[in-house]
């Protein structure tokens, strides 16, 4: 594979947007990852929503992707045993309120 520039991504997961892999994280994804998926805005909030309720958890969309990927469907964890890192709060709290309520 090679490096492929893209238009900057709309996502509520302001991390993600990014036109391309860096010189350094494009090798290590190539070597290490076996599949890249992709999760819509409305499933980040549904994983969102579903750990401030549930867990009482503030997480940003960003942190919150590879919960998201799992939670829809994306990734074959049926029995295996599964480690989600989840960041959390770098969003602004109204911003957060309006997206798990669903007025964003």
């Amino acid at each position: 594979g090679e490096i492929v520039h893209i238009e900057t991504p709309k996502t509520i997961a302001d991390g993600a947007q990014t036109q391309h892999l860096g010189n350094h994280t494009f090798p290590i994804i190539r070597n290490l990852a076996a599949d890249i998926v992709t999760v819509s805005d409305a499933e980040l909030v549904e994983a969102m929503r579903f750990f401030a309720s549930r867990m009482k958890l503030v997480v940003e969309p960003t942190g919150c992707l590879a919960a998201a990927a799992v939670f829809a469907g994306k990734l074959d964890v049926a029995g295996k045993r599964v480690g989600i890192i989840l960041s959390g709060g770098n969003i602004d709290l109204i911003r957060f309120a309006d997206l798990v309520k669903g007025s964003a």
